[in-house]
């Protein structure tokens, strides 16, 4: 049987039950056992909290490679950001250009801009947990030619690698 610090407190309080049952007078053996678990519970305690500081001393160092990561990510997220904005005022400047086998281009999309949700007939919106505009919705009206105070149909060029 392994010496777990359960298997420990098991053994020591069926070590008390049998002192209490000879009305707390302790034999030879029992002082030995006592001293046993004592000392068992002393090493498994110091062995758990050696664990528990490693544990905690990983989990410390996981988490300054995540903000580290994070702040990583960041940087070449707005890298990337910088560097298509650049390409796309490159391609509305001097218009749709070929490098090798890419072609650098741009596409027409569609935004829908709601200003205040709250302002808007039921029929276009979503209702979660929270309210949000139904921007589909809104758009197909918008597109129609329907009026619909506070929501705009905005254009955007977005970069186009091929």
């Amino acid at each position: 049987m392994s010496n777990t610090l359960y298997n420990i407190q098991e053994n020591y309080l069926a070590l008390m039950d049998s002192i209490e049952e000879n009305e707390g007078i302790l034999s030879e053996e029992q002082e030995k056992a006592l001293a046993i678990h004592e000392t068992q519970l002393e090493s498994k305690g110091k062995a758990y909290l050696e664990v528990i500081r490693q544990r905690e001393a990983f989990i410390s160092i996981v988490d300054d490679e995540i903000k580290r990561l994070q702040a990583l990510k960041k940087r070449n997220t707005t890298l990337v950001t910088t560097l298509k904005d650049r390409l796309l005022d490159a391609v509305k400047l001097f218009g749709e250009f070929q490098a090798g086998t890419l072609t650098f281009g741009t596409r027409k999309s569609e935004t829908v801009i709601v200003e205040d949700v709250n302002n808007l007939p039921k029929d276009y919106k979503i209702t979660k947990v929270t309210e949000s505009a139904d921007k589909l919705k809104l758009k197909s009206a918008l597109r129609k030619g329907e009026e619909i105070e506070g929501v705009s149909l905005q254009s955007n060029l977005n970069l186009k690698i091929k």
